[in-house]
């Protein structure tokens, strides 16, 4: 073979002998065996793989095995270049064997058999040879000859008495079989690339997205807990309400992934419908205003009275409903909300405008994803997808969205629900007065607050003012967190996952690791929503996980679980539990 030695002798007296002939073994071997070097071209070649390749060995050495080997150019269909290709590349990239699936490969008859192609199967394996220096320095080709075997399997008892006919149906179903199979791996490779470039945009989106909300929902909180006026304090409710309502949104974001894969949650519970319609009309107001379209006065329903469903999706369909029935209306016209009593225990809701109305050949695709009918020719901003979304969400729910409409006389869309028992509020003023009190705990605690951003750091420091035996150390590197954890060992760490020097995740490894803080209990304060990130930082053993925006309310009780229990400076299990809970998405 060129490059390798073609015989070894002994050098001992005691043991000489004649010398090893390898060209010979190699060639003389039962295997069929062809040898590669990196540039894909034929070095050697046992007796064996010449003759089931009806090849000379003058003829193919020194040669590209694709130049040597092509497809079967009758064969439209055929792949065994580019599979043949991919692996070797493997090998070459990879350094390490590379084993195939049964290969459609025909083989090129010589002239004296009459030319053309004979159609064959292959079982191949390339194995890398590497050099003193660690590079592929030869790939041996093995390949098995299963023709037999794979025509023995394409043939069966029946098939042998069938007509020409049906053994030509036969071969295009195999072949189908095959081009489709290649196509399948193709398209799951695809996927799977896809998903995970949406799963990383969704990631990142949220992350920018929530780092600034952080700051409008935290500082409009503790505003609205501020000695204000009476107009300010509104205004700053207003800011609240709608900060929510964008986090409502960007949580919504992250479900429409859920909802691709079949994995969205709902936590259907009784929701009183008379504060939720005048809610979700109070936020729609001011577009009502700015449109010029009136909203009629929310209906007067008993407390009581309550639907089965998730309060946030519910809460998201009616605001979708509602903006469109004040988007697509006309100056001066109405939007209003009706509620009915179905028979069998149901609620319906129905949004009424008196808007353009909708033709009857459209209202099939009104529910259709990206489907906006002629809203861009009217000059309507959208996407198409709040629609489609709703009625997914309802029906997640148990209930059902569906609408009338004829052209010149408005839309009615109405939204069906199970009416629900009232369920007894675990959640009362009183323990929400009480939780954001001044209260001080019976020592004085230090509190280490990891963050790079400022306005985050403003905002934890106005939230700790409730507790003023709390000290709080801000760092903004997690370098400095790190010496500043050992020396003043604090009895809680504030800690965000997106540091300038190292991520958080590796900042919480350093502490682990180290005696002096390896018992610290951590908080994580991070923008990063998904759900099995933070389940890594669960069984990274974090004693709990705030998604940002932070509430001044969630804060406080984790503070006040962690920091306010028994003297062996470790929570309670009670403690981990509930903050366990309260910080699931």
């Amino acid at each position: 073979m060129s490059g390798l030695p073609e015989s070894v002798g002994s050098t001992d007296a005691h043991t000489a002998g004649p010398a090893i002939d390898f060209r010979a073994l190699f060639e003389s071997a039962p295997g069929l065996y062809l040898v590669l070097d990196p540039r894909l071209q034929i070095v050697a070649a046992s007796d064996a793989y010449l003759r089931a390749t009806m090849t000379a060995r003058e003829q193919i050495l020194g040669r590209d095995i694709f130049e040597v080997f092509p497809d079967n150019p009758d064969d439209p269909a055929a792949t065994g270049v580019t599979n043949l290709r991919a692996s070797l590349q493997r090998v070459l990239q990879g350094r390490k064997s590379d084993t195939m699936a049964v290969q459609k490969y025909d083989v090129e008859l010589p002239a004296a058999a009459g030319g053309g192609f004979e159609e064959r199967y292959w079982s191949p394996c390339n194995t890398a040879v590497l050099g003193p220096d660690g590079h592929v320095a030869y790939i041996i080709h093995q390949v098995e000859d299963v023709t037999a075997y794979v025509q023995l399997q394409q043939q069966d008892t029946q098939a042998q008495h069938q007509t020409a006919e049906l053994r030509r149906r036969t071969e295009q179903m195999q072949a189908e079989i095959l081009r489709r199979s290649q196509e399948l791996h193709e398209t799951n490779q695809a996927l799977r690339q896809a998903n995970e470039a949406k799963n990383e945009f969704l990631s990142r989106v949220s992350h920018e997205l929530r780092t600034p909300l952080n700051a409008i929902l935290g500082f409009s909180e503790l505003l609205t807990l501020s000695e204000l006026e009476g107009d300010q304090r509104d205004w700053a409710a207003m800011i609240l309400k709608a900060g929510r309502h964008l986090l409502a949104l960007l949580n919504d974001v992250l479900d429409i992934a859920r909802i691709e894969s079949g994995n969205l949650a709902v936590s259907v519970e009784p929701i009183p419908l008379g504060a939720l319609i005048a809610d979700v009309l109070d936020l729609v107001r001011p577009l009502a205003a700015t449109a010029g379209v009136q909203l009629t006065p929310a209906p007067q329903l008993p407390d009581d009275l309550c639907v089965a469903a998730d309060r946030q999706r519910l809460r998201q369909v009616l605001i979708n409903l509602l903006s469109n029935a004040i988007k697509y209306n006309h100056p001066t016209g109405t939007a209003s909300v009706i509620v009915e009593h179905r028979p069998n225990g149901w609620l319906r809701v129905r949004v009424i405008d008196t808007g353009r109305g909708i033709a009857p050949q459209y209202l099939s695709k009104l529910f259709t994803p990206f489907e906006r009918l002629d809203a861009a020719q009217a000059g309507f901003e959208g996407t198409g997808l709040g629609l489609a979304l709703s009625r997914h969400l309802m029906a997640s729910m148990g209930g059902t969205l569906d609408v009338s409409s004829l052209p010149g006389n408005g839309s009615t869309f109405w939204l069906d629900l199970p009416a629900a028992d009232p369920a007894t509020s675990s959640h009362t003023t009183a323990e929400d007065a009480d939780l954001l009190a001044l209260r001080s705990y019976p020592s004085p605690k230090l509190v280490l607050y990891v963050e790079d951003m400022v306005e985050n750091v403003r905002l934890v420091e106005q939230i700790l003012t409730h507790r003023p035996s709390v000290t709080l150390i801000p760092a903004m590197l997690a370098g400095v967190a790190l010496e500043l954890a050992r020396e003043h060992h604090p009895d809680l760490v504030l800690l965000d996952l997106h540091l300038p020097d190292m991520p958080g995740d590796q900042l919480l490894t350093l502490l682990r690791a180290e005696a002096g803080t390896c018992n610290l209990p951590v908080v994580v304060l991070s923008a990063d929503a998904t759900q099995h990130h933070i389940d890594q930082l669960h069984a990274a053993g974090v004693a709990a996980y705030l998604t940002k925006p932070i509430t001044v309310r969630d804060l406080l009780h984790a503070l006040d679980q962690l920091l306010d229990q028994h003297s062996d400076g470790q929570p309670t299990d009670q403690a981990r539990n509930q903050i366990t809970n309260q910080d699931k998405p």
